[in-house]
């Protein structure tokens, strides 16, 4: 988040998120260096954490009773796997065969995640009841508090 300003709401706050992790998936699959590579992955595997951790905690539940109950159903399983891939790809080191593959189906999974949010789900929450300027406040600060806990920065 650094250099960016704090975004307006919960649904700015998740898309600004998307916009940051696809970035580094970009320039992860520009890097030749296997110590970036293996910095970058790091990076990338905290960032989706936070985020995950965030949307079930504050998201998730008053979605739930908002909006389309499959929609988060599925959000929820598909972060399942994405955290056994982030599990897979933390436990390897990046000399290890299926290490840049791994971190590829990681971008795939969280491609179509991000879509599926962003199309089907984030325009249901805009017309809910869910107060999303408040949301977003706490959307950040339990990011900032995860960050902190878990050695990365806002």
């Amino acid at each position: 988040m650094e250099g960016l300003s704090a975004p307006s709401d919960a649904i700015a706050l998740l898309k600004q998120d998307h916009r940051e992790v696809e970035a580094m998936f970009q320039q992860f699959e520009q890097l030749d260096s296997k110590p970036e590579k293996a910095k970058l992955a790091a990076k990338i595997c905290l960032s989706l954490t936070v985020h995950a951790l965030i949307e079930e905690e504050l998201l998730y539940p008053p979605a739930h009773e908002e909006i389309e109950e499959d929609l988060v159903d599925e959000a929820i399983v598909e972060h399942a796997g994405a955290k056994q891939l982030i599990a897979e790809i933390e436990a390897m080191k990046p000399s290890e065969h299926l290490y840049d593959a791994k971190v590829k189906v990681l971008s795939e999974y969280v491609k179509h995640h991000v879509k599926e949010e962003e199309n089907e789900m984030f325009p249901q929450l805009r017309s809910s009841g869910i107060d999303l300027e408040d949301l977003g406040e706490q959307l950040m600060q339990r990011k900032v508090e995860l960050l902190a806990r878990m050695g990365g920065k806002a």
